[in-house]
């Protein structure tokens, strides 16, 4: 996840086109010293509950972490996404879960982005790991935007012991209400995905008729979930394609390219995951949650492994 986050920091934002002619086809860290963002800042933040309070961890105890390290602090949430920031604010005029999270950009992939450690905790549980993806989710969002965390969710969960990708897939689906936006875009992206003849015309295809373009802000929930989910069908769940994928794809880039990482990451596993990332992606700078400083990602991964 934290390596599809740095890849993609640089792309984010920006069209297919724009990423063309600014970088041409991204396909290593563009920075000299790539670290991921509010993305992976927000995971180790849900690890560090998790290690903390364990797995019967609800939204009132993740508020209270919130009210506690983020929401005080002046700076603290540099860079955070419009439903974070304003949860916070919710959260500041004293509104509890769910309605710190009923606001005007509850749809936003901020939950999609944060919610591995769930699933690394419930390995080949997806109920379970939405339950507690449910439970984050109430705090900063409503409706849509807990759906496609909980499409991620359900499919690192499964991920984590099934290579299958069909499996994954269904997990993912089976996971969210089929009446609803995130449900429709994840089908299409997946079909998307297999009938393309290659990576590249998959990542036409998807942009073209999954993105949102017209809207001006590139984080919404089921558009990033939808993509991921794409390209790891066109990628036929390769780690590389799948997280460069994201990263060429345009829209938000880095959370698209970590949340494909997450699920092809647990997929594979850590070793086979390419050394030329994972020994560039180890520590992170606390811009955006101070608390995370210097955090170590294989040490927290660890950590969270043996708590179960």
């Amino acid at each position: 996840m934290a390596i599809g986050d740095a890849l993609g920091v640089p792309t984010e934002g920006k069209s297919p086109a724009e990423i063309k002619k600014q970088f041409g086809f991204v396909s290593d860290f563009i920075s000299e010293k790539p670290s991921g963002s509010d993305d992976t800042e927000f995971a180790l933040f849900n690890a560090m509950i998790l290690l903390k309070h364990g797995k019967e961890i609800n939204a009132d105890i993740i508020a209270d972490e919130w009210r506690e390290f983020i929401v005080p602090r002046e700076g603290q949430y540099k860079g955070a996404g419009f439903s974070e920031m304003m949860a916070i604010e919710n959260l500041k005029k004293g509104l509890n879960p769910p309605q710190s999270g009923m606001h005007a950009h509850s749809w936003s992939d901020g939950l999609a982005m944060r919610v591995a450690p769930f699933a690394i905790v419930f390995p080949g549980q997806p109920a379970n790991a939405c339950k507690l993806a449910f439970e984050d989710g109430s705090v900063t969002h409503s409706g849509e935007g807990i759906y496609s965390g909980l499409a991620v969710a359900a499919a690192i969960s499964e991920a984590m012991i099934n290579s299958n990708l069909e499996k994954i897939f269904a997990a993912a689906l089976e996971s969210i209400p089929q009446n609803s936006w995130t449900y429709r875009t994840v089908s299409k992206g997946i079909e998307i995905g297999k009938s393309s003849s290659s990576l590249e015309e998959a990542l036409f295809r998807l942009y073209d008729e999954i993105s949102c373009n017209y809207y001006h802000w590139a984080d919404l929930g089921p558009e990033a979930v939808g993509l991921a989910f794409g390209i790891i069908a066109a990628a036929e769940g390769d780690f590389t394609d799948s997280v460069l994928g994201g990263v060429n794809i345009g829209r938000d880039t880095d959370t698209i390219a970590a949340i494909a990482g997450a699920i092809i990451g647990a997929k594979i596993g850590y070793n086979k995951i390419p050394e030329k990332w994972s020994r560039r992606i180890n520590n992170v700078n606390g811009n955006c949650i101070s608390i995370v400083k210097d955090c170590n990602l294989v040490a927290i991964a660890r950590q969270l492994i043996e708590s179960l």
